[in-house]
């Protein structure tokens, strides 16, 4: 995703951490600047949230720069600084995590109250699909946020982000949920086998998500 101005003098990483000031973490300038990458910054927040929601089939973005300004997500945006037809640097691909107090069913089938670490939305632009790029943004986040994949639930994910999943984390016992967060069998950390106890159901990359996920939503799909 390219832009009429030169994203490389906010971005001095391939992968940058945005917080709702907005402002990348290493950036420096004067106030003009400040506001100018402010205002650069809304922009591109705002058009790869749409290209997402476009992606997901949404009528409304999951992600703006309206909607960091009012949270506390943390958001992680993948670049090529020299990129494009004008050099001026390509914005890949976003991923978009945050804190949920959710309820969810443990394997035991009993229903347990945790402070959740999400993954609220994730999207590798189309021209650079299947590039290993949706991985990179992964493991970044996962590194600098010193988290295991089996410990993150994710709202609403495809089914190609569920293979996405499978083939990079191994992760397919999927504890089946009554809300649109799917977590895996390791997310409980129980190595317990009394009676009763509610088996993860094994998934593959051939079954529907349905069986598995109540709502219609989808992060979107093609993600490495």
């Amino acid at each position: 995703m390219e832009f009429d101005f030169d994203i490389s003098k906010y971005f001095t990483s391939p992968v940058e951490k945005i917080l709702n000031t907005l402002i990348p973490a290493n950036f420096q300038g004067d106030k003009r600047e400040l506001n100018l990458c402010y205002h650069h910054m809304s922009e591109i927040l705002d058009k790869i949230g749409w290209a997402s929601a476009v992606a997901q089939g949404l009528q409304k973005p999951i992600t703006s720069a309206l909607k960091m300004q009012n949270s506390e997500h943390i958001l992680y945006l993948l670049t090529d600084r020299t990129g494009g037809l004008k050099k001026h640097g390509l914005v890949i691909g976003l991923l978009k995590m945050g804190w949920k107090n959710l309820y969810l069913f443990d394997k035991a089938g009993k229903c347990v109250q945790k402070n959740t670490l999400c993954v609220l939305d994730f999207y590798v632009h189309e021209s650079m699909q299947r590039q290993g790029c949706g991985n990179i943004l992964f493991e970044h986040m996962l590194q600098d946020m010193n988290v295991k994949a089996h410990q993150l639930a994710i709202d609403k994910p495809s089914q190609k982000f569920l293979c996405f999943l499978n083939k990079h984390y191994g992760l397919n016992q999927i504890v089946p949920q009554n809300n649109y967060f799917v977590v895996f069998s390791k997310f409980f950390d129980d190595t317990s086998t009394s009676n009763g106890r509610q088996q993860p159901s094994q998934w593959s990359c051939k079954d529907s998500t349905q069986n598995f996920i109540p709502k219609q939503r989808h992060i979107h799909s093609q993600l490495w």
